[in-house]
């Protein structure tokens, strides 16, 4: 006989499992909404004094960030002249599959100590995975087994003033595949792709990408890519790319690298010489019109984007060589700020009631979220050289990548 009460027990455990699972993807840049939200994170009851390496694999050079879709992590890396794009066994950190294709690049004169990429965090969607590679290269590969199914070459970008060469990351959108190319010289386009064919579905002439990545939100109720050029804040209608709002942002060396993040109904945007500026996008009609609710010229994100937590923003500004800081994110007003001193960048996530902060010099403290003062809880050593990649916090364990290799380290 069937047993109703047994059957409701099975499903609300294997939707617990479910859960669980997606809970823990991070599928594109800054995870599943791009805002640096962790939802899977399992808590020790204590922190240890040191974490556990489980596995340690070499990939390859470069800033890209991992993702991870349940049991295998991807990775856009650099091997010499190559690019190189590697799967690994998420629970072993062995090699799955691995591509990789020649590609050359000559770094601006004044970017001597950064890289050659890549810069570009790649996109994991319906089994395939997304590059975007250093000379704004897109290519579309089989998850399971990196079979390249699509590419589109938009050319080398002019690197004159674009120090570092290609650094948005591509974002999904209605099934379409979404880019921003170009330099600060000839200006840029995005375009839109079928993210399963390649084919071309839009086209939008604009200003040349800045290094930030794009945000999809909803305004008035109407779904948006917001994103930084180098000269602009802009947002378009990703279904047909059309041009809604510009919000002139204009930087001396037009880096533009700091990702939105949405508060409401304001976005909050920082640069390294513009401070932190929420402002508010409005509809009369047809037309579209920006308002700034506050500014707040003493916050100023360099190359890390903050996180919001309820109602308080959470990052890292670059005066005073580096300071974590707290401040109100329906006001500008500053909570609490660090001394300084603490490095010219972190990867900053939100997990529950702490935060992950994973600095350049492969430092990562576990703080708890609180309004009135920075508290750090634990304080690891990761890496052996620079960790300028996003970590993926999944669990009880944290993805991290250093300029050379991959690792998974474990609270337990």
């Amino acid at each position: 006989m069937f047993n109703k009460k047994f059957a409701s027990i099975l499903f609300f455990g294997l939707l617990c499992c479910l859960q669980s699972v997606s809970a823990q993807d991070w599928t594109q840049w800054r995870g599943a909404n791009r805002d640096g939200l962790v939802k899977g994170f399992i808590a020790p009851t204590v922190y240890p004094e040191k974490l556990k390496l489980l596995w340690k694999t070499n990939v390859g050079s470069g800033y890209s960030s991992p993702v991870v879709f349940k049991d295998k992590a991807w990775i856009h890396s650099r091997n010499g002249e190559t690019e190189v794009v590697t799967c690994l066994d998420l629970k072993t950190g062995k090699l799955v599959w691995s591509q990789n294709y020649t590609v050359p690049f000559n770094k601006n004169q004044y970017a001597v100590k950064m890289g050659k990429g890549p810069n570009s965090t790649p996109v994991y969607y319906k089994g395939n995975v997304y590059t975007f590679g250093v000379n704004a290269l897109l290519s579309c590969f089989d998850a399971n087994t990196g079979k390249l199914k699509w590419r589109k070459d938009f050319g080398i970008p002019d690197t004159s003033k674009m120090f570092c060469g290609t650094a948005m990351s591509p974002v999904i959108e209605g099934g379409y595949v979404i880019v921003h190319t170009g330099d600060d010289v000839k200006g840029g386009l995005m375009t839109a792709f079928d993210a399963a064919t390649g084919k071309e579905i839009w086209t939008l002439k604009c200003d040349g990408p800045g290094y930030a990545s794009p945000i999809v939100v909803a305004i008035a109720g109407m779904r948006q890519i917001v994103t930084m050029t180098d000269k602009s804040v802009i947002s378009v209608a990703p279904q047909n790319g059309k041009l809604l709002w510009t919000l002139a942002w204009p930087d001396e060396w037009n880096e533009n690298i700091v990702t939105p993040v949405l508060y409401k109904d304001m976005l909050i945007l920082s640069g390294v010489r513009k401070g932190t500026v929420a402002v508010q996008a409005i509809i009369t009609g047809e037309q579209w019109t920006t308002k700034q609710i506050w500014q707040n010229a003493e916050v100023t994100m360099y190359m890390n984007s903050p996180v919001i937590d309820g109602d308080i923003l959470f990052g890292m500004s670059a005066k005073r060589k580096g300071q974590y800081f707290a401040m109100e994110a329906a006001t500008g007003k500053v909570l609490w700020q660090t001394e300084g001193r603490e490095g010219t960048n972190a990867s900053v996530l939100s997990a529950k009631d702490v935060l992950f902060i994973l600095n350049s010099e492969a430092k990562l403290i576990v703080a708890k979220k609180n309004a009135k003062a920075f508290e750090k809880l634990a304080e690891y050593s990761v890496a052996d050289s620079s960790t300028y990649a996003h970590p993926v916090v999944m669990g009880k364990k944290i993805l991290v990548k250093d300029d050379a290799a991959m690792m998974l380290w474990s609270f337990e």
